[in-house]
């Protein structure tokens, strides 16, 4: 059987002729890499987390951290042999074939894409409180929530629209340019989570982890699988390693150094949230946890009895500042997060636009993805598609349901990296490897499971539109891309 397997010889040739402009340093990687983890996930889906997991959801960041800190060691391994762009994509293509990076290609458009939208969303979420705090206005839900974001009245998200639009914009102008000024939104959210914790750990109270786990440890999972969007981006950096100078050394750098980072700073941060003020999720009357983001939910918050609860703000760390007597520093954690936000769009964006590319560059999507602009030298046509899809999704879907999307397509291709990374010891032992994962077969095999475990923590619901587009896609490269591949016509 023709598994249209493409060397990693062939990887590296096709990108050395029709490469993009290496620019970026070790600490420029590590920058984007933080700049892409921390956002979304700690700066809005705390809220979330609380609300299926309540004070267990400390548990929840440490599976997370530790499936990704596996799959991080995979990655290193692989992107440090394979500094070409197309992260998860390319190194299947060159491990387990064709048919098969088609598939992880198609599912990181969910990875990238749907997760720029959440974030979009997220940053929607910061903003619109700070706005209608600091000057007295009340922005509308028809102009504030999307149609499906589960908010009475909401009609479309324009501030997510807006953000969205002028991050693509951003991407078009040049990589390095985007890095820079990646690099100071990233210290001004470091900044802002160190005074989130200076505030919030001194007065913790014990008695607020109890009861530690209300839903169970299904709960738990539940809140797992929804925070590992928190951890979503290390691998974006590897999507970068075809713009990257002395990728062999700089990549594994940039990885693992951005997820330590990220780590430290989750667990600090979700201490101090629920060890002030608590993180009890909102119950029914027969004592079951409501759905984030469902029309229940949001009539439960609005009562007035729960307008303290945690699980029911939008920016849960400016909302805990302001429950333990912080108002005016907690405006400036909502105005750090309406500065910093963008760069993990901006990331997301990144990342989705050099899959395209890469996929195009190898004649599985058309050729005009794969243009890169005379002038700025970015790929200018996959880059205002991306946005424009990114844009739709932000102006339409709620936060939580954008999120457990994207982490459906960011497992399946975890999974696979680490399945690649045990394979590819075996057909090709000999190659040089400037990172090796420590301990590949015990490493390899736990990030496999990890991953399955999260995955399958999702919701059903979930993991039926993660088939169908699977399925979708599939679709698209029997009647496409399997015919104008390169190996279309074995080689004699």
């Amino acid at each position: 059987m023709n598994w249209r397997i493409k060397s990693l010889d062939d990887s590296l040739a096709l990108a050395a002729k029709r490469g993009l402009h290496r620019s970026l340093g070790a600490f420029q990687l590590m920058m984007l890499g933080v700049g892409a983890v921390i956002g979304t996930g700690i700066f809005v889906l705390t809220a979330e987390a609380a609300q299926k997991a309540g004070p267990g959801m400390m548990l929840s960041f440490v599976i997370a951290a530790f499936v990704c800190a596996v799959t991080a060691l995979c990655y290193a391994e692989l992107s440090s042999m394979v500094p070409v762009s197309g992260s998860a994509y390319t190194y299947s293509y060159s491990v387990l074939g064709e048919a098969v990076a088609w598939i992880v290609g198609w599912a990181l458009i969910l990875e990238y894409a749907v997760a720029a939208s959440a974030v979009s969303v997220g940053w929607s979420n910061n903003v619109v409180p700070l706005v209608e705090r600091s000057f007295g206005i009340d922005i509308p839900a028809a102009l504030s929530h999307g149609l499906y974001s589960g908010t009475e009245g909401g009609l479309i998200n324009l501030p997510a629209v807006c953000i969205a639009m002028l991050v693509t914009w951003l991407l078009l102008i040049g990589t390095r340019e985007s890095a820079r000024v990646n690099a100071v939104l990233v210290s001004i959210k470091i900044v802002a989570l160190i005074i989130f914790v200076m505030l919030s750990v001194p007065v913790m109270q014990m008695e607020n982890f109890e009861p530690f786990a209300p839903l169970g440890f299904g709960g738990i999972s539940a809140a797992a699988a929804s925070i590992f969007f928190a951890y979503v981006g290390f691998d974006a950096v590897s999507t970068a390693a075809e713009e990257t100078k002395n990728p062999q050394r700089n990549l594994p750098l940039g990885i693992i150094g951005s997820l330590v980072i990220c780590t430290i700073f989750y667990l600090l941060v979700a201490a101090g949230a629920i060890g002030s003020i608590g993180a009890q999720p909102i119950m029914d009357a027969a004592g079951a946890g409501l759905a984030p983001g469902s029309k229940e939910m949001g009539a439960a918050c609005a009562l007035a009895v729960n307008s303290g609860a945690l699980a029911c703000s939008g920016e849960p760390l400016a909302h805990v500042l302001r429950e333990i007597g912080w108002e005016k520093v907690s405006r400036l954690i909502g105005l750090a997060a309406f500065l910093a936000l963008p760069s993990v769009i901006l990331m997301m964006l990144f990342g989705q636009t050099r899959i395209f590319f890469a996929m195009s560059r190898d004649r599985l999507l058309p050729d005009v993805l794969s243009r890169v602009h005379p002038k700025y030298n970015t790929p200018h046509v996959v880059t205002l598609i991306t946005g424009a899809f990114v844009t739709v999704a932000a102006a339409f879907f709620p936060v939580g349901k954008l999120a457990d999307i994207s982490n459906s397509g960011t497992l399946f291709a975890f999974f696979t990296v680490a399945f690649g990374v045990m394979a590819l010891r075996r057909t090709d032992p000999s190659r040089v490897r400037h990172f090796r994962t420590p301990f590949v077969f015990v490493v390899g095999p736990l990030a496999l499971l990890g991953c399955a475990y999260l995955f399958f923590s999702l919701s059903l619901y979930t993991q039926l539109l993660f088939l169908a587009w699977t399925v979708f896609g599939l679709l698209i490269y029997a009647f496409y891309g399997y015919k104008r591949s390169p190996y279309a016509v074995p080689k004699e």
